[in-house]
Protein backbone atom coordinates (compact mmCIF):
# COMPACT_ATOMS: atom_id res chain seq x y z
CA UNK A 1 0.00 0.00 0.00
CA UNK A 2 3.04 2.26 0.25
CA UNK A 3 3.30 2.66 -3.54
CA UNK A 4 -0.29 3.70 -4.21
CA UNK A 5 -1.12 7.38 -4.25
CA UNK A 6 -4.66 8.65 -4.31
CA UNK A 7 -5.97 11.92 -5.68
CA UNK A 8 -5.65 13.78 -2.37
CA UNK A 9 -2.08 12.65 -1.82
CA UNK A 10 -1.03 13.87 -5.28
CA UNK A 11 -2.80 17.22 -4.73
CA UNK A 12 -1.05 17.61 -1.38
CA UNK A 13 2.37 16.83 -2.86
CA UNK A 14 1.82 19.30 -5.72
CA UNK A 15 0.73 22.01 -3.27
CA UNK A 16 3.86 21.48 -1.18
CA UNK A 17 6.08 21.63 -4.27
CA UNK A 18 4.44 24.90 -5.38
CA UNK A 19 4.91 26.38 -1.91
CA UNK A 20 8.56 25.34 -1.72
CA UNK A 21 9.73 26.30 -5.21
CA UNK A 22 7.19 28.82 -6.43
CA UNK A 23 5.12 28.53 -9.58
CA UNK A 24 7.67 30.31 -11.78
CA UNK A 25 10.54 27.93 -11.01
CA UNK A 26 8.67 24.65 -11.52
CA UNK A 27 9.02 24.49 -15.36
CA UNK A 28 12.78 24.93 -15.10
CA UNK A 29 12.93 22.30 -12.36
CA UNK A 30 10.96 19.81 -14.48
CA UNK A 31 13.20 20.53 -17.49
CA UNK A 32 16.28 19.81 -15.40
CA UNK A 33 14.80 16.56 -14.13
CA UNK A 34 13.90 15.51 -17.68
CA UNK A 35 17.40 16.25 -18.95
CA UNK A 36 18.86 14.29 -16.06
CA UNK A 37 16.69 11.28 -16.85
CA UNK A 38 17.70 11.43 -20.52
CA UNK A 39 21.38 11.60 -19.61
CA UNK A 40 20.95 8.64 -17.28
CA UNK A 41 19.27 6.60 -20.03
CA UNK A 42 22.08 7.44 -22.47
CA UNK A 43 24.72 6.52 -19.91
CA UNK A 44 23.02 3.23 -19.07
CA UNK A 45 22.96 2.31 -22.78
CA UNK A 46 26.62 3.24 -23.10
CA UNK A 47 26.00 6.07 -25.55
CA UNK A 48 28.33 9.03 -25.42
CA UNK A 49 29.08 11.88 -27.79
CA UNK A 50 32.56 10.48 -28.38
CA UNK A 51 31.37 6.96 -29.21
CA UNK A 52 28.87 7.95 -31.91
CA UNK A 53 30.33 8.16 -35.43
CA UNK A 54 30.23 11.55 -37.07
CA UNK A 55 28.38 11.98 -40.34
CA UNK A 56 30.38 13.35 -43.22
CA UNK A 57 28.81 15.25 -46.12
Amino acid sequence: MAGKFGTWEIILILAIVILLFGAKKIPGLMKGIGEGINEFKKASKGETKESTPEKKD
